[in-house]
């Protein structure tokens, strides 16, 4: 038996349960791993809820993330290998908040030497989400100009740093208190998200338009963005599930603009290697640091939903078996 915090209905945090169930039979396909620690995301409420509709079956372990050590050889692993995982949890995969999880080895990567399992379980989703924000569907090119509000916030800081890592000009927005954050991230301008001229002062910025624009914010204001855009640009939806906004499609084609939306739990197996492979290379240099919160026992793990769906975590909350 292995212990792991699951769901038998959807529903409010207080449905998630803390007990034993049988260990994760691994397929020919999949990769026994013992696990060091997850992160909680917000998508891990939607799914627990049924805000997020994706296959659950009962009982359901939640979670996405994980870092631990392989205990079973699978395709390409050895008992040993130090290993992490963003895409469990979705698409009737078992989730991670488990001190077992059977991994499909095609979403299994090697944890870089040196690198610990909180400092890299924290960062991987919104680092993910970030480099298939940026390149899978922004298709950003070296000497762009790119734009994301939110720059200082979770997924915020991976694009910024991923954005100014590929040669991109990056102009962010965040409170004055994380400018200073933004900019040692590696954005160019960093603008107060609250000022009334923030839409006049990104245009100053970026007299030429901007190139990539991602909104982390979850209330994208498409009225503002398209009249920011460059010739070609793109805007690239990645939050705000409950948002209808209003879009004003003249000055979209006009600017033969384009608008794309994506959620990193439809990402393939091929695209999330893609995501992989960058994050890996950023890690060992360290290049991605990661804000934790707060560390929790695995246990906790309705406590931390109670916490994301208040409000209360700024930063990421990580859990530990």
């Amino acid at each position: 038996m292995t212990r792991a915090a699951y769901i038998t209905r959807l529903g409010p945090p207080g449905e998630i349960r803390w007990g034993e169930l049988p260990d994760p039979v691994s397929g020919p396909a999949d990769v026994l791993v013992r696990t060091e620690a997850v992160a909680a995301n917000h998508v891990d409420t939607f799914v627990r809820s049924g805000r997020y509709r994706t296959p659950t079956p009962f009982p359901f372990v939640i979670g996405r993330d994980l870092a631990g050590e392989v205990v079973g050889a699978g395709p390409g692993f050895s008992p040993g290998d130090r290993v992490w995982c963003a895409s469990m949890g979705h698409g009737g995969r078992q989730g991670s908040f488990a001190e077992l999880v059977a991994v499909p080895a095609e979403r299994l990567y090697r944890l870089p030497e040196g690198v610990g399992a909180v400092e890299a379980v924290g960062v991987l989703h919104p680092a993910a989400t970030a480099f298939l924000a940026l390149f899978r569907h922004g298709g950003l090119r070296l000497g762009e100009t790119v734009y994301v509000g939110g720059g200082a916030g979770n997924v915020g800081d991976a694009l910024v740093r991923m954005a100014s890592a590929a040669g991109a000009r990056v102009i962010a927005s965040a409170s004055e208190q994380d400018a200073d954050r933004c900019r040692a991230a590696g954005a160019a301008v960093v603008i107060d998200y609250r000022d009334p001229s923030l839409t006049a002062r990104v245009r100053e910025a970026a007299p030429d338009g901007i190139d990539v624009h991602v909104d982390t914010s979850g209330r994208p204001d498409l009225e503002a963005a398209v009249g920011l855009l460059a010739h070609g640009g793109r805007i690239v939806l990645l939050a705000g599930v409950a948002v209808r906004a209003e879009l004003p499609v003249g000055p979209l084609y006009m600017r033969d603009g384009r608008l794309l939306g994506f959620a990193i739990s439809n990402a393939s197996a091929a695209d999330l290697a893609g995501a992989a492979s960058v994050i890996n290379t950023m890690l060992a240099a360290g290049a991605l640091p990661c804000r934790v919160t707060d560390v929790l026992a695995l246990a906790d793990a309705a406590e931390a939903h109670r916490r994301l769906e208040a409000g209360q975590v700024r930063g990421r909350l990580v859990l530990r078996p």
